[in-house]
């Protein structure tokens, strides 16, 4: 990893050079302003074919428990996934990475996924979309299942659309059970150079058009299984 100062020349489009040959930037700490460029020896992608979906995790998508959107408030969802750091003790979203995505979101290379309950929103994720790539960010949930669902809504988006990679940057734990692996960097960027010189559309389904549950489960051919 190589840090580099937050200079004015860090723009939109040098973070979108970076990920197109493997790098992303993150903060140290939400209190200081550096950035630094992260390759991983091995990093961690979900197959779009390969999400394990759970038969309560199902039930949970099916009942449409959640009201589920796209890109309606990028504020709001970058504001939750760093409260979730903080809840660990830290978050690495600093006032830099603010600052780029909310202008790569108002250029369309961002985008977000929102879970909504009663109208207060309880989880979401964001995520900067390049060709058939999409690069999740972070995620977070204040309501069981919240951002788990999000996932979902996400990679049946992205099978609409087209999309080949969906990365993860790390292999948590948590990730491996949902069904995230781990490439080492070579293979990885082979994948990578495929997908972003091909073209994925996100809104292959309109947001205006949400999908329910049973479309999202239709979507991954599990539907059946859990009638």
């Amino acid at each position: 990893m190589s840090r580099v100062s937050p200079r004015p020349d860090i723009t939109p489009d040098i973070v979108l050079r970076a990920y197109s040959i493997g790098l992303f930037p993150m903060g140290e700490n939400e209190d200081d302003d550096r950035l630094y460029w992260v390759e991983p020896e091995e990093r961690g992608v979900f197959p779009l074919d390969g999400l394990k979906i759970s038969r309560s995790l199902a039930k949970t998508v099916r009942s449409d428990r959640f009201e589920v959107s796209v890109d309606r408030d990028f504020d709001a969802v970058i504001e939750g996934c760093a409260h979730a750091g903080s809840a660990r003790g830290t978050t690495w979203i600093n006032a830099p990475i603010r600052r780029l995505y909310r202008e790569l979101f108002d250029a369309g290379f961002v985008h977000t996924v929102e879970c909504r309950r009663d109208g207060a929103l309880v989880g979401g994720l964001y995520g900067l979309s390049l060709g058939a790539a999409f690069f999740g960010e972070s995620m977070f949930h204040v309501d069981r299942d919240a951002s788990k669902v999000a996932l979902v809504h996400l990679a049946a988006r992205l099978r609409a659309g087209g999309y080949r990679l969906l990365d993860t940057q790390f292999v948590t734990p948590h990730l491996a059970s949902l069904g995230a692996v781990a490439l080492p960097r070579a293979a990885y960027r082979r994948k990578l150079e495929a997908a972003v010189e091909a073209h994925g559309d996100f809104f292959a389904w309109p947001a205006d058009m949400p999908m329910s549950g049973n479309d999202v489960l239709a979507s991954f051919a599990v539907q059946r299984d859990m009638a």
